[in-house]
């Protein structure tokens, strides 16, 4: 994919306009001092931000190109257009590469988000009627992540597999009525669910709090969500430029930890 059509897409341009132009393929000359990263707008461009400074003190110029989808961020990093992404979990990484064939990994894990389950009619699991309706990702990993949350509020039973969708319910007392929806759209649609399974970035992004408004949330636990960290992912190969070593390493800053502790307060975990 070329620079200009990449660009067509990105969320907001502002920052995106200096790509244009620049080459579609990732130095790993010693003097390659720029630094570009895509993000989701919540809470990754922000944490991205707190590192800025770090790396601009280094000689560094750091682009940040916002996305509103879950596919871009990691093609634009496959074809050489961006340096890294941050804004996906392992799960979901490991996921598009098999089902792309990509070449992406992480250098590291930097935070988790618990997925919350939402609704502006009901305040808790037993509140739930009967026949009500469900919206859940429509991405293989996170309507994965989002049936076990829902399984482990005990509203569904489901069959064993690391990749589940609605049709692997073994059990469903409730009848619940479940919608596939882009992860992006579900904080848009609570007002036509009853309830709606939200990663938590487009949570935040909506002024959604996972502590406050979501009567249901997967366990904080960051050791027992492993695979649902966010992390810094890179094109294989390009894990040890040294661009991508002072990009990690700014990013996995205490500066960082206690921005993340004290901005979102729970809502995002570091685990860096």
């Amino acid at each position: 994919m070329k620079r200009k059509s990449i660009l067509s897409l990105v969320l907001t341009g502002a920052l995106a306009v200096s790509l244009i132009g620049c080459g579609g393929s990732n130095s790993s000359s010693s003097d390659d001092k720029t630094i570009r990263i895509g993000v989701s707008p919540v809470p990754h461009k922000e944490i991205v931000e707190q590192a800025v400074e770090e790396l601009e003190g280094k000689g560094y110029t750091v682009e940040i190109v916002e996305f509103d989808d879950y596919v871009l961020p990691n093609t634009s990093v496959e074809e050489g257009d961006l340096d890294a992404n941050y804004f996906q979990h392992i799960a979901y990484l490991n996921t598009f590469n098999e089902e792309k064939g990509t070449h992406l990994t992480y250098t590291a894990e930097i935070h988790l988000e618990p997925m919350g389950v939402f609704s502006n009619k009901y305040k808790s699991v037993e509140e739930i009627e009967d026949g009500a309706t469900v919206a859940v990702p429509d991405d293989s990993s996170n309507e994965t992540r989002a049936l076990k949350v829902l399984e482990a509020a005990g509203l569904i039973e489901l069959a064993e597999g690391d990749i589940l969708k609605i049709t692997d319910i073994t059990s469903n007392p409730k009848n619940l009525q479940f919608s596939e929806l882009t992860a992006a759209s579900l904080p848009r649609v609570l007002e036509e669910v009853d309830i709606a399974v939200i990663n938590g970035n487009y949570a935040l992004e909506a002024g959604l709090d996972v502590n406050g408004n979501a009567f249901y949330a997967e366990d904080k636990d960051k050791d027992a969500l492993k695979e649902r960290r966010n992390v810094l992912a890179v094109k294989e190969g390009t894990e040890d430029t040294q661009k991508i070593k002072d990009l990690t390493e700014a990013l996995t800053s205490d500066k960082v930890r206690d921005f993340i502790n004290e901005k979102y307060k729970g809502a995002v975990v570091p685990v860096f």
